[in-house]
């Protein structure tokens, strides 16, 4: 017999609650998933307001609005005011209105992509559809959540050994690691998608995945087509979000190239990842966060948005620790600067949280050198770790001579500066356009480290 309560002067049976609510959870397991409804009560800007939902939904779960036409409308719960959900749309708002039916699953649930390895070589929009007119795209075993936290920070592997990255101006002056994560900052018109193109084609990589975010939809085929190339898709995974279509497609370009990212990290795999660009990501969470009321702060970006980037790029690197090996994320983020504004909130807090930084500059370019990379402003800060004190000392020399030319250029075009007054200049105004003949490349050819740092070698030998 079990413990006895006496009540009134009755002998009770103690309750067994832990056993009831064993089976209660049993019985619920085997309920199955339903789904629940809504209505539109109010559209406002980009945002939907949903009546009905409230108690059952969280932010960043899905919704299915049904419009006018019988079509759905993805959408995703972005917030919550005076008892009343706040989404925005993944697709346009045309056909949808007040009491417009709403659905979402029970229990509702945020974003996932079943990343599959036949996803290499495809080209899918950042819900996980096929842009190629290729059919329907493998679904992994398990789904991903599209925005997932970073790998605990103590029990990441450490980076890599060094990565060949196939330009001989990143090899030599920004010399990378597995695992690195580098910003690519430039204005328009530069060549960053050119530089993009050719580290797709030639890093030393196992998987190269590419996020097209805001792209001009006209270029998203030249770009496929013409600097891709072939040789390129074939080993990569691109997510593209068009300038045309809404925010949150164009923040979601960004997560959903991540989460494929971290598939293949998680079988070992060495993985490069492009993204092109982190501004227009920035600018797709100003536009949600302000259309759901959030007051703007530095030059207009809320402060969510400045929460929300290190989440993104956090996600990129070595992953966790394993017995049989941690893969790697090797990422480069573009940052488009306004103005040529290489301290911009966007650039500025970007250059804070990554590994080093990769300057284009327009002089450069129009000067007709390709890549247009600045190697005095350019700065990687693994390389310490991965060059031996022999390359160092080459590239130091290098960067020495440049900037002495840099500085003597205007003395020495205009014949103020007589030769033989300063062996340092003389030295530069002799070597100078033999190193930058060594950073000129065609998009075409790719150079592995160790040839990069012999052409340098050679470059500065004695005549």
């Amino acid at each position: 017999m079990g413990p006895k309560i006496v009540v009134n002067g009755e002998i009770m049976r103690k309750f067994d609650t832990s056993a009831r609510l064993a089976s209660i959870a049993a019985q619920l397991d085997t309920l199955a998933a339903g789904r629940l409804e809504g209505r539109v009560v109010g559209i406002s800007g980009l945002t939907v307001d949903v009546a009905g939902l409230s108690r059952h939904v969280a932010v960043g779960d899905r919704l299915r609005l049904v419009g006018r036409s019988g079509r759905d409308v993805p959408a995703e719960v972005v917030g919550f005011r005076g008892g009343v959900c706040q989404a925005m749309t993944y697709g346009a708002a045309d056909g949808l209105g007040p009491g417009t039916v709403v659905h979402t699953d029970f229990p509702s649930a945020p974003g996932a992509l079943a990343v599959a390895d036949g996803w290499i070589g495809r080209v899918v929009d950042p819900l996980g559809r096929p842009l190629d007119g290729r059919g329907a795209l493998p679904r992994g075993a398990a789904p991903r959540a599209v925005c997932a936290a970073p790998p605990e920070a103590t029990g990441r592997a450490r980076l890599g050994p060094r990565l060949d990255l196939g330009v001989r101006a990143l090899n030599l002056f920004a010399t990378c690691r597995q695992g690195q994560r580098l910003g690519l900052f430039a204005g328009s018109g530069i060549g960053k998608s050119t530089l993009l193109s050719m580290l797709a084609r030639h890093t030393a990589c196992d998987v190269a995945v590419l996020a097209l975010v805001g792209e001009r939809g006209r270029e998203v085929r030249e770009f496929l087509e013409d600097d891709l190339g072939a040789e390129g898709l074939a080993r990569s995974v691109v997510v593209v979000a068009t300038s045309d279509m809404p925010p949150l497609m164009r923040r979601e370009a960004a997560n959903a190239a991540m989460t494929v990212a971290e598939h293949f990290r998680d079988q070992g795999r060495s993985v490069l990842l492009l993204m092109d660009s982190v501004t227009r990501f920035c600018l797709a969470l100003r536009e949600i966060a302000l259309s759901t009321g959030e007051p703007p702060a530095t030059r207009g970006y809320p402060p969510s948005v400045f929460a929300e980037l290190p989440r993104l790029l956090e996600r990129a690197g070595p992953g966790p620790q394993r017995a049989g090996g941690a893969g790697h994320i090797t990422a480069l983020f573009t940052v488009l600067v306004e103005g040529d504004d290489h301290n911009e909130p966007v650039a500025d807090a970007v250059r804070g949280i990554l590994d080093g930084h990769v300057i284009l500059d327009r002089r450069i370019a129009e000067r007709g050198r390709y890549p247009a990379v600045d190697v005095l402003r350019s700065l990687s800060r693994a390389v310490p770790g991965c060059n031996s004190a022999e390359e160092n000392a080459l590239t130091r020399r290098a960067r020495a001579i440049l900037a002495v030319q840099d500085d003597m250029s205007d003395l020495v075009r205009l014949g103020a500066y007589r030769p033989g007054t300063d062996p340092a200049v003389d030295e530069a105004v002799a070597l100078a356009p033999r190193i930058e003949a060594v950073l000129r490349q065609a998009r075409e050819e790719g150079t592995g480290v160790e040839a990069s740092f012999a052409q340098l070698r050679a470059a500065l030998a004695p005549a």
